[in-house]
């Protein structure tokens, strides 16, 4: 029976590769002829390197995010509910070699006091959080390291069922390891893992500590974030869920551009589009979300949608359910303007939409620079008079309180450079001045803070 596997595989590789032209006796041997046996090595010897280890260790119990059925990848977590220290394993990729960003799942590094990245030749850095976002389960990490491999980026709304993919980890904390699947499903939702879902399913081996890994092509592109699995026993069943790469590189460019999200808003509400309500609106298909109402004054009253529409695409993208449309609405960012294709009486029609913002960004200061730690910070809105960086909280006895920032402040500009947004802020903080001299607005009042 090993064998009888062992051969099939070899046949489906050799297929996928095009050699299926070989004799099954000769697939074998190291070398036919002058050609190499298909392997999967070549694409990994250019990928592996952008794939880290992620230790962490906190004071906090992680939250339990998941049902019980599902099982996120937070090795070595207490079960208590007290609060007492804790250690945890993870993975996760380089995007960009020449700043040191690193992304990983939220879970992986939530409440973590430390964060050390380790490389696939055994250097290790600790990492600064840049961003993170709960909702899709993401969050962006930077280190300085020197000569980083970074991974390219697929288009994963070209994805289709059959595709082959690799998931790359550290499972268990054994170090990188290696396993191939297909693409099993695509737009998973309603698993009740994230407020956002989208995912992509494998049968690649995911096991505890792959969480933050990648899901990359045979091109060596990454395709998607490894999240969670579905194992009642905690072990790998061959059902694996993995973040979009389209998705990703939305939220972290939000996350480098305003230092948080901005959620995208439609401004609809609806449901899947069932066989009944497809026939009964003269669409020949069941892929689609189904608009029940459109909100007043919302983005989408706007353009010109109506309830009753059926939206079939965004942008060029076919949209295959209303989960599907909410997740990727959510996370193409506040203020893109984006064409929305519905079926309206059995015709298609194109609305082009700017999307809202569904709540303020706020992000914490302290993931910016030590001294504004206690302050919480986030964007003036896009249409403000006076563009800058609010302080949208200050706790008392903190080191912000203590440099004499208010709530209400807005922060016009450090030294002699403007900051009308958080990226602003961020830019020239990682310039490492000496002294943060802040140009603050408060009321009516035009003032410097120096921080040090």
């Amino acid at each position: 029976m090993k064998k009888s596997v062992s051969i099939f595989s070899a046949i489906a590789l050799s297929t996928a590769l095009g050699l299926a032209s070989l004799p099954v006796q000769a697939a074998f041997p190291s070398q036919v002829g002058d050609k190499e046996l298909p392997s999967l090595a070549p694409i990994l010897q250019s990928v592996s390197d952008a794939v880290v280890n992620i230790s962490v260790a906190g004071t906090k119990v992680p939250e339990q995010q998941v049902p019980e059925a599902f099982r996120f990848f937070f090795d070595q977590a207490p079960q208590q509910q007290s609060s007492q220290p804790f250690r945890g394993l993870g993975s996760g990729v380089i995007i960009d070699a020449d700043k040191g960003y690193v992304i990983t799942n939220y879970h992986v590094i939530h409440q973590a006091d430390e964060i050390k990245v380790t490389l696939k030749n055994g250097k290790e850095y600790i990492a600064t959080k840049i961003g993170e976002d709960k909702q899709t389960d993401i969050a962006l990490l930077q280190i300085k390291g020197k000569n980083l491999k970074a991974i390219e980026f697929a288009d994963s709304d070209q994805l289709r069922v059959g595709d082959f993919t690799i998931a790359i980890g550290n499972p268990f904390g054994l170090g990188q390891t290696v396993t191939s699947g297909i693409v099993s499903a695509l737009g998973r939702s309603g698993l009740n893992i994230e407020n956002y879902e989208n995912f992509i399913q494998t049968d690649a081996a995911i096991n505890s500590g792959n969480s933050g890994g990648a899901l990359i092509n045979l091109n060596g592109e990454l395709i998607g974030i490894n999240t969670a699995i579905l194992g009642p026993n905690g072990g790998n069943i061959g059902i694996g869920f993995a973040i979009p790469s389209n998705m990703v590189n939305n939220l972290t460019a939000q996350i480098l551009e305003f230092g948080g999200v901005r959620r995208g808003l439609l401004g609809v509400t609806g449901g899947e589009l069932t066989p009944e309500l497809a026939d009964a609106f003269g669409y020949d298909t069941q892929h689609g979300a189904f608009v029940n109402q459109v909100m007043p004054d919302s983005a989408a009253e706007k353009a010109g949608l109506e309830a009753g529409d059926i939206i079939v695409k965004l942008g060029n993208k076919k949209i295959r359910s209303f989960s599907e449309l909410r997740a990727k609405i959510a996370t193409l960012g506040a203020g893109k303007t984006i064409a929305v294709t519905v079926v309206r009486d059995g015709k298609e029609q194109a609305f082009d939409v700017t999307l809202s913002e569904a709540k303020d960004t706020k992000i914490k200061a302290q993931a910016i620079h030590p001294a504004l730690e206690g302050a919480t910070l986030s964007s003036t809105p896009a249409n403000a008079k006076t563009p800058g960086v609010m302080v949208a909280e200050v706790q008392p006895g903190s080191p912000a309180e203590m440099a004499g920032l208010e709530q209400g402040d807005i922060i016009l500009g450090i030294n002699r450079s403007r900051t009308k947004d958080i990226a602003d802020l961020r830019k020239v903080i990682e310039s490492e001045p000496s002294v943060l001299a802040l140009n603050i607005k408060r009321g009516n009042t035009s003032l410097y803070r120096v921080l040090r």
